[in-house]
């Protein structure tokens, strides 16, 4: 990784791009604020800038940025909103779920809010409506968060023979009971056993492997959640070592050696709110900008791990994948 970028990336009270340097005063400031760490979400950042060149601002030259990473741990975002605030920033973009556009709606009813939300950005009070957002707020819904049931669907049709099927969530997400809710309901509806495990940090989600396999969970369904998404590569190794047939929510997981993943394409969403910041610099409110929602969802399927668990994938669900991992 280049300086610059490692500059531009790294997390906490961020200083300008190198060449922000001496035109601060003259420069609009985006604030972005992220629920996990830098790394793992890098080429994300990058779909960001992408968006905003779209519309017209590259970083350095005519606009800045100001990062703030709260690494996994929820409970600081309101504090690092609130500094963004504080430094009067144009436009809070923010990503890594609903937690960072709720700290940021909660920081200020002013300065312009472009949020990426897994959840219903509605339901969990982001906005009042997907049309009319009203108010300082609007972005984009990636709907991660709602595919956990249908998740659940496919992975029983590579797993068909488990008894016992695990979702893992983090408890701290505010449409957690939505979503346990949702995949209990599908569970029922297929005469399917489901347990719930939770965590929300590392200690937790070291400690919940061993209980998952102590009671005979068979597959197990990861929901969406930024910080899970930034140890993807923890949550892999853990699953093969237990040998537990898993189902995420982007390709990425199945990149590092995850059986299956079914979501949106993360990326795209990211770009949108890169989109939608510039537009509200070039003088668009966010209440007026409706709400953008993904309708583009990837089935992605790593061949050579389903071998090494001993799975057979069915031939319907290779013409459905979008993509195999060999």
């Amino acid at each position: 990784m280049r300086r610059r970028d490692f500059i531009a990336l790294s997390g906490g009270a961020v200083a300008w791009p190198l060449a922000a340097h001496g035109q601060q005063s003259t420069m609009p400031v985006i604030g972005f604020l992220h629920s996990a760490s830098p790394e793992p979400f890098a080429q994300f950042v990058a779909a960001f800038r992408e968006g905003l060149k779209d519309t017209g601002y590259v970083e350095g030259q005519n606009v800045a940025i100001e990062y703030r990473w709260a690494n996994g741990q929820y409970d600081r975002l309101p504090a690092l909103a609130s500094d963004l605030v504080k430094r009067q920033v144009a436009v809070i973009a923010t990503a890594g779920g609903s937690p960072s556009g709720l700290a940021a709606k909660k920081a200020t009813a002013t300065i312009p809010i472009v949020f990426s939300a897994g959840d219903d950005p509605v339901k969990v009070g982001l906005v009042a409506s997907l049309n009319h957002p009203g108010e300082n707020v609007t972005g984009v819904s990636v709907l991660i968060g709602a595919l956990d049931a249908k998740k659940l669907g496919l992975l029983r049709e590579i797993v068909p023979k488990a008894t016992v099927f695990g979702i893992l969530e983090n408890p701290t997400l505010a449409a957690v009971k939505d979503r346990i809710s949702s995949v209990e309901a599908a569970a029922r509806s297929i005469g399917q056993q489901i347990q719930v495990f939770f965590a929300s940090d590392e200690r937790t989600l070291e400690a919940t492997f061993p209980r998952l396999a102590q009671s005979g969970v068979g597959a197990l369904v990861v929901g969406a959640d930024p910080f899970f998404n930034s140890r993807r590569d923890r949550l892999v190794t853990l699953t093969a070592r237990y040998a537990i047939p898993a189902i995420y929510e982007t390709r990425e997981y199945v990149v590092a050696g995850g059986l299956m993943s079914y979501g949106t394409k993360l990326a795209e969403g990211y770009r949108q709110v890169g989109i939608y910041t510039g537009r509200i610099l070039k003088g668009d409110k966010p209440g007026d900008l409706p709400v953008v929602q993904s309708s583009k969802f990837e089935l992605v399927i790593n061949l050579k791990t389903a071998k090494v668990l001993g799975l057979a994938i069915p031939n319907s669900m290779q013409l459905l994948a979008d993509e195999m991992i060999e």
